[in-house]
């Protein structure tokens, strides 16, 4: 798929895929991959959907920024990107993980732009001050050590048992060429994030939380209770998957989606 270069704002410039036509739909990736996650919701719904997916600042062919990117930092620059683009009209925001974290952000911050939204592997809560911690320490050994410390650290809990081990271990180079300024800001930008908790109420557009079925990071017990905290949510969990779940299980993960996509 064709990759182009979008400017954005303040020197910022994101990397991203824009393919198809019709009803907008924004892919955004977790930590620490890029927009390659989502290929094979591109190449789907590409048929029947103008598919946006960006490299977050720092990520992928997107450069980085130094110290700390908040979660609104990415929101408002998938805000300008999509201004940007051209896009008219609202559009349906699909975040995993981290990308969660941000669509919660863009939610709040540029509501006019969101007709649906896709939560997957994600929570509501903020981090807890030992964790918060732990991230920023992450985010300096990053610094002086590389991202081999994510792979070592991360990359075990991304996936089911069931998953392919051949393809985990294709996620291994991109995370070693990834920019480390980029993925400590990241870290730093998750540690101060808000907890959405008391906002979930709120949150007045038909939404979709989708978990793996063996995700041990934000778990489908704890899933299953943020979506019913909103009054137009349902949770599917996703059978032989853990916290990738629309990476390990791209069939049963678009045909959810699709269902969902085709409601009033």
């Amino acid at each position: 798929m064709i990759t182009k270069t979008i400017y954005v704002s303040k020197g910022n410039s994101l990397n991203c895929v824009d393919t198809g036509a019709g009803e907008a739909l924004l892919f955004v990736h977790g930590f620490p991959l890029d927009h390659s996650m989502w290929r094979s919701q591109l190449e789907y719904f590409s048929r029947d959907y103008r598919c946006i997916a960006p490299d977050l600042r720092g990520f992928g062919g997107s450069p980085a920024t130094a110290g700390s990117v908040s979660m609104s930092d990415y929101a408002d620059d998938l805000a300008l990107l999509l201004g940007h683009l051209g896009v008219e009209g609202s559009v349906t925001v699909c975040g995993l993980s981290m990308g969660g974290y941000i669509a919660w952000e863009f939610w709040m911050r540029h509501r006019h732009w969101v007709r649906k939204l896709v939560l997957c592997d994600t929570k509501a809560t903020a981090d807890s001050a030992e964790v918060a911690r732990a991230r920023q320490l992450m985010a300096t050994e990053i610094l002086q050590g590389g991202t081999s410390i994510v792979v070592d650290r991360l990359l075990p809990k991304l996936f089911s048992p069931a998953t392919d081990p051949t393809r985990i271990r294709s996620w291994v180079e991109p995370i070693l060429k990834a920019d480390r300024v980029g993925i400590a800001a990241a870290q730093c930008g998750m540690a101060g994030r808000c907890d959405m908790t008391a906002r979930l109420g709120e949150i007045d557009v038909p939404s979709l939380v989708v978990v793996g079925e063996h995700d041990t990071i934000t778990t489908p017990q704890e899933m299953e209770q943020m979506s019913r905290q909103m009054p137009h949510a349902r949770c599917l969990s996703i059978p032989l998957a853990g916290h990738l779940a629309p990476w390990e299980q791209p069939a049963a993960f678009n045909e959810a989606l699709a269902a969902f996509l085709a409601e009033n």
